[in-house]
């Protein structure tokens, strides 16, 4: 269930970011913008996964926390802090406006 939940936040922010992009920008920046989420968050998860691993085994902390749920956890809070730095400027133009 919660990695449900952490895949619906990846949804809703790629939907967030390409949407957003389309309009302001173009479609071949909501494209690349796309991309670059899809990647980092394929290969991040497969890099937290081995980290993960290492510490815990598949198990994890018990049936609704297992490896990959701490996995995608940790991947998330990583994603947390790079998109804020990349997307700044959104957020910074978003605030003059208000």
């Amino acid at each position: 269930m919660i990695s449900a939940i952490i895949f619906a936040g990846h949804l809703y922010f790629v939907a967030y970011i390409f949407t957003k992009k389309w309009q302001e920008e173009s479609l071949s920046s909501a494209l690349i913008n796309f991309a670059l989420i899809t990647i980092l968050f394929a290969v991040g998860w497969s890099i937290t996964s081995s980290l993960t691993y290492l510490i815990f085994d598949e198990k994890g902390l018990g049936i609704h926390f297992d490896g990959a749920t701490i996995s995608l956890t940790f991947l998330t809070i990583i994603e947390y802090f790079f998109y804020k730095f990349y997307y700044k400027e959104e957020t910074i133009e978003a605030g003059k406006e208000m």
